[in-house]
């Protein structure tokens, strides 16, 4: 927050755009930093300098003369005079902040509100975070262990249903036609596994070898290789090898090396994909987050 600050110090008027090419420039960001994008698209740059504009105007230490702009006020000028850290627990002193965080109350205790309003604490001491970055990350927490659960679901399923699983999961991905058609081009190999060629697209232009390994151990370079041959055997330039379990470094660098196109698709990757595309998991809540649209408020 101090850089909007020091920015401002000068007394004249700022704006949005301004505020966030000084902040890239305080902390001397890399093109690779400044294109860091939240999960909605927004620059994760351009999230962090608007709450912390803010916060500092709900605080009193900058203020909005008019739409677009922002501008420092003595208590901004007293803050940045202090040498103190500029953070939400520092802006905790102002009754107006503490306030805008409690959604009305001035209680410390009170809970915080995440949405319409801001998060009153940071959540690490290391480094505060804004309202949609709490969202994502407890989105990220809630996922992480939902697909833990679906991956102890696969090893624990029989092999008939393994099989339907990833033929649904392929279908959904938009791969092996309909369910028909992949049911009929996947089966079962007898080895806690599942194999086929199936269509990269509804219209049949490709094929893809699939194979699915239910496992507990790590696949090794040995069974990569393997399936590399099959995927001549069946003359197809394409594969697929999934498996409950992972990979091994070593089965990694070879596929890395070889000319066929095969993708490795983990434990971890394989329950992201049944959660991304709504195989084995059903949506109980579903939130809106809006943000202020401020051509509406433009009495131009």
């Amino acid at each position: 927050m101090r850089p909007l600050l020091q920015l401002a110090s000068d007394g004249a008027e700022h704006t949005f755009r301004e505020a966030v090419e000084f902040i890239a420039q305080q902390h001397q960001l890399t093109t690779e930093d400044r294109s860091q994008r939240m999960r909605n698209g927004q620059p994760l740059l351009d999230n962090r300098a608007g709450w912390a504009r803010t916060y500092l105007v709900k605080a009193g230490l900058l203020e909005s003369p008019r739409r677009g702009v922002f501008r420092i006020t003595e208590r901004g000028r007293a803050a940045l005079a202090s040498g103190e850290q500029i953070n939400n627990r520092y802006l905790r002193q102002y009754p107006e902040f503490t306030a805008f965080v409690t959604g009305g109350s001035s209680d410390e205790t009170g809970p915080v509100t995440v949405g319409a309003r801001a998060p009153a604490e940071p959540a690490t001491p290391q480094r505060e975070v804004t309202p949609e970055e709490m969202i994502e990350s407890g989105y990220d927490r809630h996922n992480a262990a939902l697909a833990e659960e679906l991956r102890q679901k696969l090893l624990a399923c029989s092999p008939e249903f393994f099989e339907q699983i990833v033929i649904d999961l392929l279908v959904k991905m938009g791969y092996g036609g309909s369910v028909a058609d992949a049911g009929r081009a996947v089966g079962r190999s007898g080895d806690q596994g599942i194999d086929g060629l199936i269509k990269e697209d509804k219209l049949g232009l490709d094929t893809i070898y699939v194979q699915a390994k239910r496992w507990a151990t790590t696949v090794g370079r040995p069974e990569i290789q393997q399936f590399t041959g099959a995927l001549h055997g069946q003359h197809a330039r394409k594969g697929v090898f999934l498996t409950t379990s992972s990979f091994s470094q070593d089965a990694r660098d070879y596929v890395a090396r070889i000319d066929v196109r095969i993708v490795l698709i983990d434990g971890q990757e394989l329950a992201r994909l049944m959660i991304q595309h709504g195989v084995g998991v059903t949506t109980v809540e579903t939130y809106e987050l809006k943000r202020l649209d401020s051509d509406y408020f433009s009495e131009d």
